[in-house]
């Protein structure tokens, strides 16, 4: 799970909203706007658009972005309000302290329905509020108990089907053959040195082996694995560390030779000092 916290999208550490206990569960929500797809570089920057149009309410008198959390349709997680947080999104006061809120950009028109990956983050959203914010195990439409539209058709159909995660086709068995390896000491000098610079040539092509890991690992977005230890690249590798179990300054997304021999012989490739 790819979770972009606050702070790393644009927003205040901790939201202002007020804080709740438990729900009975989670409310799926769209923007019900017109919504376009685009590169995943600009979800952050459509995030903080949405958190800006909201605090301009005067209506609402929204404290914050209304929804606890909301997913891109390259599948990563935004951290809205967050776990513990009563959202603003759901209808009425009784209805924003009964149920999470989680928004999948998705639009009315332009992008109307959800890519694997998005049904992926918002399961994802769905399973993290669960853990570590007392949600229960209803999952409904935001159209639910309220009269709207919300959250549009393809995405109330999967809701109605109890918000599965997407089938995955079984892929062929690979032939035989060579393991990819990855030279440490150059991976390294990539990942303190890369800026994102997509579409130009790469510094060093073992960045890619090591992406495409981190994409079977869940960590990383296949549109973001393009051969350049950029920002996204950094953040899922410190998301691996910390899934090997460093903590603080120990994950801080530069590989070390006891995380990458882990991934190394999880994903099938080998590593040169």
């Amino acid at each position: 799970m790819a979770i972009i916290r606050r702070s790393q999208w644009g927003a205040p550490a901790t939201s202002p909203a007020s804080y709740i206990g438990s729900t009975r569960g989670v409310k799926v929500h769209y923007l019900g706007t017109a919504y376009s797809s685009r590169p995943h570089a600009e979800c952050a920057a459509y995030v903080r658009q949405i958190r800006a149009s909201h605090l301009a309410n005067k209506t609402e008198n929204y404290v914050d972005i209304a929804y606890n959390f909301l997913v891109c349709e390259h599948g990563d997680v935004f951290e809205g309000r967050g776990a513990h947080k009563r959202t603003g999104a759901n209808g009425t006061a009784a209805l924003n302290t009964q149920d999470y809120a989680v928004c999948a950009l998705l639009g009315s028109s332009g992008l109307t329905k959800p890519t694997e990956a998005m049904l992926h983050g918002l399961r994802d959203a769905i399973e993290e509020l669960r853990a570590n914010g007392r949600a229960g195990s209803w999952v409904g439409g935001h159209k639910d108990g309220h009269p709207t539209s919300c959250p549009g058709d393809a995405l109330y159909d999967w809701v109605q089907r109890g918000a599965p995660r997407p089938a995955t086709a079984a892929e062929p068995k690979p032939t035989p053959g060579p393991k990819p390896s990855v030279d440490l000491s150059k991976l390294v000098a990539a990942a303190k040195a890369d800026p994102p610079k997509r579409g130009t040539p790469v510094s060093y092509y073992g960045t890619k082996t090591v992406e495409s890991a981190l994409v079977a690992e869940g960590l990383l977005a296949r549109d973001v694995a393009d051969g350049h230890y950029g920002t996204a690249t950094v953040r899922a590798y410190a998301a691996w560390q910390r899934k090997c179990g460093y903590k603080g300054a120990d994950a801080d997304g530069i590989p070390g030779p006891e995380s990458l021999k882990k991934l190394a012989t999880k994903r099938g490739f080998t590593i040169t000092p």
